[in-house]
């Protein structure tokens, strides 16, 4: 491999991926799509620039691995078991039920039993990056809707990740075992993985994020995070002979179980999007859109299970649990597309030899299609849910399908808690304000934790870590702390995910104030500023002037330096 064809390679996928993102963005579509456009316009199979495919497929290696990591960061027990009723028996038996369209399929073109079992599973799951984003842009994210998506994703991606790790062991063309052998020892590897990363993990890699984390360095954090990512992972495929996606699932699980998953998410994530939108290039690379349109029958049946198939058995099982017709509708437009855990399944089964270029070609068309028309399809709700109504008796709505914080209660958010955020803090417990502490040292983290406040790890310049702390439905922000990093942003930022929220920013100097207030924050205050008026009043009653005179002076000082 010569470093010139690295470079172009990454180039063109990134160049690529840019326009054709952009593009769909603009048109209210997800950018995935345009991320496997991008792979199909430099693929071998389209004329024009070529990129190197090997390349793009050991990049995309390091997007898998990232991805897993994240969906392991992002994995929360507490969540799946609020919802389990419904999201556990709705998995396996939507999965289920694809799973047997897909063997239908393939039984309809000739494909061995194996072929067409992995061909269901591989439309099975749905893409958690387009579920969340699509549950995101519709308000539905943090309601009995989302918690149900959400869960049922959770499910159907711990199903796939055993999939993945099964695979080579049933399925790969070394094995000499029988098939009941080479599972029960993958099930043992399995075992011995987990139970070593998360005695030894669970112990070594939060001492070792502790101390990383007190250094106060974002590059040391963020190259401990990719480490452990990344380390595991290779030494769960070198010790223990299992896939790299598990170790770094695994990995995500127990830095997700520490007091970093929110800064981890924040801070070393975006290197894996970086590496996601290669992976989906190199995904796009694969197609060949001839050869998929040669076969219309392949590929619309292949739609025909994704997107109505997979919705309609989702309604039915979520009706069944006596959930509004509301619920039932979002969650089974939502799981009505395939993503990245396809291609994962499509792209090593096809490493395998178990399935046809022809067949990887239908699903990567059909995530294109139902990515693409899934935003669509989630608009048409409130239509077919008022058709369905007039059809019969309406449903009582569902108390649970209410999001938000209780009536009437007051939130704020506090960044930094040094002595102005912890004054901050108590005055706002006193009023019965619920308050949420946004700060980057570790041990303060731990010690408010534990005297019950809640507070976050994490830099308060990112959206996930603003989120997180509830800004999208807090009263106020107060920024107590001075000379941030990248404050005039965060403010623009802040007023994007709450446009209502009152800002009180801290500056180190006067100078700064406007330039905060062009930015969103509604008060700014600086040292200088109060020394000035501590100043005035201090003087003024030195010289015996009465509390009415001091107030109009102070008011007078204020309005000069503001």
């Amino acid at each position: 491999m010569h470093a010139y064809d690295l470079i172009l390679t990454l180039t063109g996928g990134l160049v690529g991926a840019l326009i054709c993102g952009y593009v769909t963005q603009r048109l209210k579509l997800s950018p995935i799509v345009g991320y496997l456009i991008a792979g199909v316009l430099i693929g071998p199979h389209t004329p024009g620039f070529v990129a190197n495919q090997a390349i793009a497929e050991q990049l995309a290696e390091v997007g898998v691995i990232l991805l897993m990591f994240g969906v392991g960061l992002q994995f929360h027990v507490e969540e799946l078991l609020a919802v389990r009723r419904v999201a556990v028996p709705g998995a396996v038996v939507q999965s289920a039920a694809a799973t047997a369209l897909g063997v239908a399929i393939g039984a309809a073109n000739g494909w061995s039993l194996a072929s067409g079992l992995i061909f269901g599973v591989a439309l099975s799951v749905a893409s958690t990056v387009v579920l969340v984003r699509m549950l995101s842009d519709n308000g539905q994210l943090h309601t009995r809707t989302g918690h149900i998506a959400v869960g049922w994703l959770v499910v159907e991606d711990l199903f796939t990740v055993l999939v993945l790790v099964l695979m080579p062991a049933l399925l790969g063309s070394g094995r000499s075992q029988a098939p009941v052998a080479a599972l029960a020892l993958a099930l043992l590897k399995i075992g011995l993985l987990v139970a070593v990363a998360i005695w030894l993990g669970g112990r070594v890699i939060p001492w070792v994020l502790t101390h990383v984390a007190r250094t106060q360095s974002r590059e040391l954090f963020t190259l401990a995070v990719l480490a452990t990512a990344l380390g595991i992972a290779v030494a769960s495929a070198k010790l223990f002979g299992v896939s790299m996606a598990l170790g770094a699932f695994l990995a995500g699980l127990i830095v997700g179980r520490s007091d970093f998953s929110l800064r981890a998410a924040a801070d070393a994530l975006p290197m894996r999007d970086a590496f996601a939108v290669l992976f989906f290039v190199s995904v796009g690379m694969l197609m060949n859109p001839v050869g998929m349109l040669a076969r219309p029958d392949l590929m619309a049946g292949t739609l025909a299970v994704v997107m109505i198939g997979k919705p309609a058995a989702a309604f039915v099982i979520v009706r069944l649990f006596r959930q509004p017709t509301r619920v039932s509708l979002a969650v089974a437009a939502a799981l009505g597309q395939i993503g990245e855990f396809s291609f994962i399944v499509a792209t090593l089964a096809f490493q395998l030899g178990v399935m046809t270029e022809t067949a990887r070609d239908a699903i990567v068309g059909a995530a294109i299609l139902s990515i693409t028309a899934n935003p669509f399809l989630f608009r048409t709700i409130p239509a077919i849910e008022r058709w369905l109504r007039a059809k019969r008796q309406p449903d009582a709505d569902n108390p649970l399908e209410t999001g938000g914080l209780v009536e009437g209660e007051s939130r704020a958010v506090v960044v930094g808690y040094g002595p102005v955020g912890r004054a901050v803090t108590r005055l706002l417990g006193e009023n019965e304000i619920r308050c949420t502490i946004v700060e980057m040292n570790i041990d303060t983290v731990r010690a408010l934790a534990a005297s019950g406040i809640d507070a976050l790890h994490g830099d308060a310049t990112h959206e996930d870590i603003l989120r997180a702390a509830g800004l999208a439905d807090a009263q106020s922000l107060i920024i107590s702390s001075a000379g941030l990093t990248g404050v005039e942003e965060m403010l623009r930022l802040v007023k994007r995910i709450n446009p209502r929220v009152q800002v009180l920013a801290r500056a180190s100097y006067l100078r700064e104030a406007a330039a905060l207030r062009a930015a969103g924050a509604d008060e700014v205050f600086s040292g200088e500023g109060e020394v000035a008026l501590a100043f005035t009043a201090a003087i003024l009653q030195r010289l015996g002037a009465t509390a009415e005179q001091v107030d109009r002076e102070r008011a007078r000082v204020h309005a000069d330096l503001a």
